[in-house]
């Protein structure tokens, strides 16, 4: 029986200490994202900037792409840690999707890809369905579906629905700076809150 509680504490030991080591690597990349964006991010930055030796990090990702998305991925759930419950009706939902994008636009990061490498910004986000999209998705599906409960959301697969209405928000964002001059902030969020209305409305 101690033995075996012995074992328990010394994986429980490795697991944190695991982490530990994650998050001193995802802090480095946060770190070298905003100083230097997606360009400036190699495994050997990584490892000067964590203190740490190429082969630890290599040890938990592939390559520095992949450790570009653990990062965003991480930033992605810190965000959504403001929305600790689903919304329960349409108006509710829409106005969490405009506080989201609000807190997206706004982070240190993802705020920096998308004034500066807006290309890099659409490769993360926009080319294939990652790990972030996949977390903000669910987390939309989960929404429309309590939402549906309260009749202020059409009936559809949640899942189908929240697809689309990522598709609109994601544009919509990564189009802001094209048309800063021909609509206002308090324009583009009035017209952007009507689509995100109009494609829920039953």
């Amino acid at each position: 029986m101690e033995e075996r509680q012995r074992v328990g504490a010394v994986t429980e030991s490795n697991e944190a200490a695991s982490d530990a080591t994650r998050s001193r690597i995802l802090d480095a990349a946060d770190a070298l994202l905003q100083r230097r964006g997606v360009r400036g991010m190699t495994v050997a930055e990584l490892a000067r900037r964590s203190g740490l030796s190429r082969p630890t990090i290599y040890r938990y990702w592939n390559d520095a792409d992949d450790v570009i998305r653990a990062a965003l991925l991480r930033r992605v759930v810190v965000i959504l840690g403001h929305f600790p419950r689903p919304a329960s009706s349409r108006r509710e939902l829409v106005d969490d999707v405009l506080r989201f994008i609000s807190r997206f636009r706004t982070d240190a990061v993802y705020a920096r890809l998308l004034a500066d490498e807006p290309e890099s910004f659409t490769r993360y986000t926009l080319q294939r369905v990652g790990s972030s999209q996949r977390v903000i998705l669910d987390w939309l599906a989960r929404a429309i579906a309590s939402a549906q409960d309260d009749h202020s959301v059409r009936r559809g697969d949640p899942q189908e629905i929240s697809v689309m209405l990522l598709l609109i928000a994601q544009s919509a964002v990564l189009s802001h700076g094209t048309v800063s001059e021909l609509i206002d902030e308090a324009g583009w969020e009035r017209e952007l809150r009507a689509a995100l209305d109009g494609h829920l409305r039953p």
